[in-house]
């Protein structure tokens, strides 16, 4: 009855409930639970005794996660946004963040030991075993903060500011506990020195993970591609590194144990025992052992094994959309793999190929990767729509493709890592070699991603119930007696042109639209008219994924290519995404201030303009049937900010002012310089600041609309009450990004 695999069910969907909406049960919910659990037991129909073992799961996740809280979660709560003296023992070596350093640490709490996030205002080289005294500002990741999520996914449950001069003590010898630490950065350094630099990167997410170094176009090839799987790593890796240490001990069962389960083990340190990669060797050293104990191996129950084991190490790793998605992938090939294969094989048109070895070869290979892709696709692709926004039209074809490079290029990159400690020339000799293999499979996944219709976002409403009606009909394909594949096959494809032809025309309806994007601390607007699209702004908490949701969005509506993008100034938080997003959507003007950019966010827009840049010393306006779109030159030049452009854009149906992050003062001047309308939606300066969307400006354009982009519980407090009371005097109707999410304003 797989009793394990039921039990497991049970725990992990106790635990998402927990973690999830944050429902901590009582001891009277455990009490039904188990009396129902005793009853259904007590019978012995084998389904209610599958439900039995279900609720029995479901009651024991609950008694630990209370454990869980009062024992270990509640001193860290109960820490949250305090400000406390602490000594945190480094685990890792610092890495460089966009306002300055990190490192990840061990922090001592009330008798216990919390693996944190320690930041610093300036980038600081530390090491394994070095230690960080200080004060510091604490903030708990299990307060059901979205963007904690990685965190705690990652057993990360504390996250420290520094509220003081930092005192940094140096260890005279990294502790032996954190060599995997050591061998990773060794590893790390043999990469670059072996491979090209337009291959290292990719190397080094093959390997280890680690996509710090991946150019975002890469990467972002990699995800419309459908084999973003490859440079995170997991399962896939495991199996190549396993099939390394098969043919080293000749399948000799004892050799293979012994070998197999240190390696794995280490691999796993190495690899920073995300997720994915500990289930994946988990599963792989329980294997080992049934081959070494000649037991039966049942994968469903090996994953159920790996998965509790997790759960119970770390509960708020079932938030990770890494184990997520290595689950959801493991349990879709053992449900569907075969009977996809076999369907694949049952096509008539292999029939002449019986008997040609060749030929055969062929066919398995095709039905194989089809079925093992399409299977592991069944429950990944709704959470990589949720969680990335995509859903990849192109993922088949693009595995079938490089499945077998990629494997090529992880043995490639290993023996290069051997030979570096070794013989440092032969290693580079083999990096070179190996590193045309892995421009290979980037060009493969360039090409197919730059396909137009590679991938449909979730962006888009019309293409989320695409995506549900396709789960609708797999669901009555299965359940149907007659199964016609045609007919689910050909309904699915209808069905995503109708969405596509709605998604694009969808937007046609409205005279005006104006998009304010969720993007956190920062801005990135879409303003359409009589089918013109221009973007003011992209940047945010994170420039690349600031630039994947405007990115995102526009392509969801059919639009591929930009009338006109502004950059109000060069602040990270307006600019940042500005040449990522023009590396996937190219536009017909950049309009960029010609004031000085002191951050050089200027010299990474310039490549991607294509030399479409325009800089604005003058006020310019662009004008189309009865639209007219102004862009203000800079009108003091004080600071950044003063030094940014304001855009203003009318119609017969509305008048739209956008200042970027200009001050009080700096509106006040625009209101005596230029001729500002009635307005019908006001873009609030400098994201709710207390210093911007003065009285002034409110009292003589008078808005029906203003739209604040700010982040949610952000450091500068945007936005700010004074702000929201100046707004609630006025009786203009506001709409925040951090409240109510994106903003979309239509006439």
């Amino acid at each position: 009855m797989r009793k394990l695999m039921w039990f497991t069910i049970g725990f992990g969907a106790a635990i998402a409930l927990c973690a999830y909406a944050g429902f901590y049960p009582v001891i009277l919910i455990l009490l039904v639970i188990f009396a129902i659990a005793a009853v259904l037991a007590a019978l012995r129909w084998k389904q209610v005794r599958i439900a039995a073992v279900v609720l029995a799961g479901a009651a024991a996740a609950m008694v630990f996660f209370l454990c869980y809280r009062a024992v270990y979660l509640q001193p860290a709560s109960a820490a949250d946004g305090e400000e406390r003296v602490i000594s945190a023992e480094v685990t890792d070596y610092s890495y460089e963040t966009d306002y300055g350093g990190a490192v990840e640490a061990s922090v001592p709490m009330d008798g216990r030991v919390y693996h944190a996030v320690v930041y610093m205002d300036e980038y600081i080289h530390l090491i394994p075993g070095d230690r960080i005294e200080g004060l510091f500002r604490l903030r708990c990741t299990t307060g059901g903060r979205e963007e904690a999520t990685y965190h705690r996914g990652n057993g990360i449950l504390l996250l420290c500011y520094p509220e003081s001069e930092l005192n940094i003590l140096k260890t005279e010898q990294i502790p032996s506990k954190y060599y995997p630490a050591v061998l990773r950065r060794t590893l790390l350094a043999y990469i670059d020195a072996a491979f090209p630099s337009d291959t290292a990167c990719f190397a080094k997410a093959l390997l280890l993970g680690e996509k710090s170094d991946l150019p975002y176009e890469i990467s972002t090839s990699f995800k419309i591609s459908g084999i973003s799987h490859i440079i995170a790593v997991s399962g896939l890796h495991v199996s190549i590194l396993f099939a390394i240490v098969t043919l080293i001990t000749g399948k000799r069962r004892l050799l293979m144990a012994l070998i197999g389960i240190p390696l794995l083990l280490l691999f796993a340190a190495v690899a920073g025992f995300t997720p994915s990669v500990t289930r994946a060797c988990l599963m792989q050293m329980l294997f080992l052992g049934a081959m070494l104990f000649n037991k039966e191996y049942d994968p469903p129950t090996s994953l159920a094994f790996a998965a509790l084991v997790m759960l119970m190490v770390n509960p708020f790793v079932i938030t990770s959309a890494s184990f997520q998605l290595s689950v959801g992938c493991m349990a879709g090939i053992f449900l569907f793999s075969k009977r996809i294969t076999g369907w694949i094989n049952g096509f008539p048109f292999w029939k002449d190929w019986k008997g040609k070895k060749r030929k055969v070869r062929f066919r398995n290979w095709i039905s194989g990767g089809v079925g093992i892709t399409l299977s592991a696709m069944f429950f990944t692709t709704p959470l990589v729509a949720y969680y990335f926004g995509t859903v990849s039209l192109v993922g088949i074809l693009t595995n079938l493709l490089t499945l077998g490079p990629v494997s090529l290029c992880f043995y490639g990159t290993m023996a290069v890592c051997v030979l570096s400690g070794i013989w440092p020339g032969l290693a580079g000799v083999a990096g070179w070699c190996i590193s045309w293999v892995m421009r290979y499979v980037m060009t493969v996944a360039k090409l197919l991603a730059s396909v137009p219709l590679a991938a449909v976002y979730t962006q888009s409403i019309f293409i989320v119930a695409w995506l549900a009606l396709c789960y609708v009909l797999i669901f009555i394909f299965l359940c149907a007696k007659k199964r016609q594949s045609f007919i689910l096959i050909s309904c699915g494809v209808c069905g995503l042109c109708f969405a596509l032809m709605l998604s694009g025309a969808e937007p046609l309806l409205d005279d005006t639209r104006l998009t304010v994007l969720d993007v956190g601390q920062g801005q990135c607007v879409i303003l359409q008219s009589g089918g013109r699209t221009f973007l003011v702004d992209c940047g945010g908490d994170s420039d690349t994924e600031a630039a994947d949701l405007a990115a995102d969005t526009l392509l969801s509506k059919g639009i591929f290519r930009l009338d006109g993008i502004i950059v109000t100034h060069y602040d990270r938080d307006h600019a940042g995404g500005v040449g990522y997003l023009l590396s996937r959507i190219p536009a017909d003007a950049v309009f960029l201030p010609s004031s000085p950019d002191e951050d050089g966010m200027l010299e990474t827009i310039l490549p991607y303009c294509r030399g479409k840049e325009v800089f604005v010393d003058r006020d310019m306006t662009l004008t189309w049937d009865d639209a007219s779109f102004e862009i203000f030159a800079p009108i003091l030049s004080s600071s950044d900010n003063e030094r940014g452009l304001c855009v203003l854009f009318g119609d017969e149906n509305c008048d739209i002012l956008i200042t970027g992050d200009l001050s009080s003062l700096g509106e006040k001047v625009l209101l005596a310089e230029k001729n500002i309308p009635e307005l019908t939606v006001l873009v609030a300066g400098h994201h709710g600041s207390k210093n911007s969307t003065c009285r002034e400006l409110l009292e003589a354009t008078t808005p029906e609309y203003v739209f604040i982009s700010a982040g949610e519980d952000n450091y500068y407090g945007h936005p700010h009450p004074d702000v929201l009371m100046r707004l609630a005097e006025t009786g203009c109707r506001v709409y925040r990004t951090d409240r109510q999410g994106t903003i979309i304003f239509r006439r």
